[in-house]
């Protein structure tokens, strides 16, 4: 029995290999998921990339809660926060791969992705929307990694087509995130999640197959949503994923960026906490839904104005519809749990500690680490 189950440990091992993307690898196959609004910042992103990973610092909000924010200087500010939280990355990995999450549908948008550029992210992780003129962006930094997230083949095609034709390059990676489980934004309409029609795992192989087959490129596919324990990121490579994004599993973290109350939303929220509101970007988001009745009655108390214009498309900036998310966000991060919103993956209830990144690591790469010492 024994000898059983060292050798499906062994097959297991063979299937967990480094992962490049681009000019850079890593020792374990597992991006950080992009946490707007402070929740993945440099410590965060830093300890990621210090313990084998690719730590991701999320654009989006990071102004706020930042020493360099006045009250009326946001979007200068946004830079001069990402630039911040990336170089703090930068020092706690020195060796190690650290890149940033910028959404398509950001109002400053190509003025946080040069930002981050300059201040040496090597990776560029763009969604919610398609990110068709990255390239463009970072064309005087052809080392950086480019990668866009998609929840479907049309998409993938649509972006690689476009790059190729444009700017004669391919993504070094694509994510696939799956809008049944994954937290935050979600690329898809709201009547077509949850219904049990879409199959990622499906898409993760048609996607690898399309770069195989249109540009005989092996492109890494990454899996996105879900992906919490060992057994998760087993069965992701098994299906034919090169790699995974894992983001709401590393809130509860000693080193998250997030106030204590809001990794203690995770803590004590249960599996029908968790759903769906509309945002006011016009995409549907998964979050912790107990708070989400005092968000907009908090802006009404309050008599909240958009102040930034922090997205391109938002119903509360053209109309006072829904409520202000950046603000909703912020709050949360600062430890409101009461009136701010709580974004999460559908695997959020199964926190039950806080931990450290080192220590998630271990559990999912640990035996992997002892069968290489052994050998």
């Amino acid at each position: 029995m024994l000898q059983g189950n060292q050798s499906k440990q062994e097959a297991v091992t063979r299937m967990i290999k480094p992962l490049k993307l681009g000019n850079h690898t890593v020792p374990y196959p597992l991006i950080q998921g992009g946490m707007g609004v402070r929740i993945s910042g440099g410590r965060l992103a830093g300890h990621v990339a210090k313990a084998g990973g690719i730590g991701l610092v999320a654009a989006a909000g990071i102004a706020l809660n930042s020493d360099h924010y006045t009250g009326a200087n946001y979007f200068q500010a946004e830079v001069q926060a990402f630039q911040t939280e990336i170089r703090k990355a930068r020092a706690i990995a020195p060796d190690g791969v650290i890149g940033v999450n910028v959404m398509v549908a950001l109002s400053d948008y190509e003025a946080l992705v040069k930002a981050a550029i300059e201040a040496g992210a090597q990776v560029v992780v763009c969604g919610a929307g398609l990110p068709l003129s990255l390239p463009e962006l970072a064309a005087h930094a052809p080392d950086v990694a480019l990668v866009p997230i998609a929840s479907s083949l049309r998409a993938a095609q649509l972006i690689a087509r476009t790059w190729e034709k444009r700017y004669h390059r391919l993504p070094d990676a694509v994510v696939v995130e799956d809008p049944d489980t994954a937290g935050g934004h979600l690329g898809e309409k709201l009547e077509h999640i949850g219904t049990g029609e879409y199959d990622q795992y499906a898409t993760v192989r048609a996607i690898k197959q399309f770069f195989l087959e249109e540009y005989h490129s092996d492109v890494p596919v990454i899996a996105a949503g879900g992906i919490w324990d060992r057994a998760d990121l087993e069965h992701a490579l098994a299906e034919g994923a090169d790699g995974v994004q894992m983001a709401s599993r590393f809130v509860c973290t000693e080193e998250c960026d997030a106030a204590p109350e809001f990794k203690q939303a995770y803590l004590n929220c249960t599996k029908e906490d968790i759903g769906l509101l509309m945002s006011p970007a016009g995409l549907p988001g998964r979050a912790i839904l107990t708070s989400t009745p005092k968000i907009r009655q908090y802006d009404l108390d309050h008599h909240t104005v958009c102040r930034m214009g922090c997205l391109k498309k938002c119903t509360y900036k053209e109309s006072g519809e829904r409520f202000c998310i950046v603000t909703a966000l912020d709050r949360a991060q600062r430890g409101d749990v009461e009136t701010g919103l709580v974004f999460c993956g559908t695997n959020a209830w199964k926190a039950d500690r806080i931990t450290t990144v080192q220590a998630i690591f271990d559990e999912l790469f640990g035996a992997e680490q002892e069968l290489q010492e052994a050998a």
